[in-house]
């Protein structure tokens, strides 16, 4: 089946990424169309706005049917500069500030880039330091200090680990260590020693056989690492130890990074650092 071709433009006075999330999350609830996607931030003045109407008509022109816009654009000449070309647009401001206004009877400051703004300097301060915590204590390093830690993640090699505490170091301010459980852990068929008496904030982090076959068949393909009888035997060790040691874990098989950060903080009670 033929998906239906259609093109999507984000646009924001600053990043777009306030634009590009909202309206990501909402047409992924929309099957069979292939979307072209054409991220524009800074669209700040007329000139700009210019051109990427002349990109919005030529994009209605090739596809048979106007492009969706989603907008977070605060300068009302962009703004209609933008609204005259042939696209069918989302304004999340226009859609949700209007009635703000009217239940708390204050007009709103109509200030680009407040929502990911310097101005949250304490919310951005605590960002950086816990991406520095999680890019110093990436793969088992620097173990002595995992008391600082708010979680430690493990798992085998290939589970996830890495881009899981970069996110909730990103998105939620969390500092996240990880440790890898390497073949010389099943062995000894015990939890290393590094980490006993760190046990209260370890989280395990599984996934099915096939898949990591495939994850680690693309970074070495044909070897006793990639293996499927290897990783099935990895796994079935690590989830043996998991439920050993009474370690909460989470199956990652069909889940994304934004999910399995979400539901580790929710199963594990933490709370999160970043609002602004």
């Amino acid at each position: 089946m033929n998906k239906q071709q259609r093109t999507v433009f984000y646009l924001s006075d600053r990043t777009g990424i306030t634009a590009e999330t909202l309206g990501h999350s909402l047409l992924t609830q929309f099957d069979g169309i292939a979307w072209e996607v054409v991220s524009v931030p800074f669209l700040d003045d007329i000139e700009k706005a210019r051109a990427v109407s002349i990109k919005i008509n030529e994009a209605a022109e090739q596809d048979d049917c106007r492009p969706l816009v989603f907008s977070t654009l605060l300068n009302p000449e962009v703004l209609e500069v933008i609204k005259q070309s042939n696209c069918r647009i989302f304004d999340f401001f226009e859609t949700f500030i209007r009635s703000i206004e009217e239940e708390l009877h204050l007009p709103f400051a109509r200030m680009a880039g407040r929502s990911h703004g310097l101005q949250h300097h304490l919310s951005y301060f605590k960002r950086i330091a816990a991406l520095n915590y999680v890019l110093a204590h990436d793969d088992g390093i620097r173990p002595k200090h995992y008391a600082e830690a708010d979680i430690i993640l493990i798992g085998i090699s290939r589970s996830g680990k890495t881009p899981t505490c970069l996110y909730l170091g990103l998105q939620y301010g969390i500092a996240a260590a990880n440790y890898p459980l390497t073949p010389d852990d099943m062995h000894r068929h015990a939890l290393p020693q590094v980490l006993e008496n760190v046990k209260s904030k370890l989280f395990g982090l599984t996934l099915s056989p096939a898949q990591l076959h495939s994850i680690r068949s693309e970074r070495r393909p044909n070897s006793q690492y990639a293996s499927l009888e290897q990783c099935e035997k990895e796994i079935q060790w690590q989830e043996s130890l998991f439920r050993k040691c009474s370690i909460p874990y989470l199956d990652t098989t069909r889940i994304s990074i934004e999910e399995i950060s979400a539901i580790i903080l929710t199963r594990c009670g933490l709370r999160r650092q970043l609002y602004g």
